[in-house]
């Protein structure tokens, strides 16, 4: 069976990041074209199956038993920002652009959570699982992914995968839909090939301005 948590409301929260954002010299920006950076606040979307990456206070019934990560459809759901960060040693200092072959934390807003895949197989497909793990933003190693794109720099309008560190699966959806209680949710999970149902957007969100103007840069991929 599932498990859920007793989280709080997400809307003042929410709110609070959002606001903390935009103080006096945060240099944050709703909308345009542009980088990726960090310290962003952003919804990502799978452009194959056309979900949004989630996650909510409610656990796998099998596997890991951590929190579980989905695909939703809708645009307007407050569970699917991610705050971009860097590793626990650091690396992603605010407003920098997050670079083609960085590695980065991807921070679950509302409950704290860093994205995370582990050696368990997930519920619907049998790839690998795909969980949030962690409190407050801290968890293990296994929360590092490597953005994988082409040329220098992340660009909010390119198409770009999530290859993770420890166990090299690439972030992906097939289209397997869950039941009750999340009916209609898709599953996230880990592939060991890069292909179309591993590319990923940037949407939504609150975009922390470059503090540098990056170089140019060559393709990489």
């Amino acid at each position: 069976m599932w498990s859920a948590g007793c989280g709080g409301s997400a809307g003042p929260v929410l709110l609070g990041l959002l606001l903390a954002l935009l103080v006096p010299g945060g240099g944050a920006v709703k909308t345009g074209a542009g980088l990726v950076t960090c310290g962003s606040v952003l919804k990502l979307l799978n452009t194959h199956h056309r979900v949004r990456l989630h996650s909510h206070d409610i656990k796998y019934g099998s596997g890991s038993g951590q929190q579980s990560v989905t695909g939703v459809e809708a645009s307007d759901d407050a569970n699917s920002y991610w705050r971009i960060r860097g590793g626990s040693e650091g690396g992603c200092p605010r407003g920098s652009p997050v670079r083609c072959g960085q590695a980065v934390r991807l921070t679950h807003v509302l409950t704290g959570k860093n994205l995370h895949t582990h050696h368990f197989p997930s519920p619907l497909s049998n790839n690998q699982e795909v969980s949030a793990f962690g409190e407050d933003g801290e968890g293990d190693d296994l929360d590092l992914w490597t953005v994988r794109c082409s040329g220098q720099h992340w660009e909010r309008e390119a198409a770009v995968r999530f290859q993770h560190v420890g166990t090299s699966v690439f972030l992906s959806v097939t289209g397997e839909q869950y039941g009750s209680p999340i009916r209609g949710q898709h599953e996230v999970h880990g592939m060991s090939s890069a292909n179309t149902h591993n590319t990923w957007k940037a949407m939504e969100g609150i975009f922390i301005k470059p503090s540098v103007e990056p170089s140019a840069g060559h393709d990489e991929l």
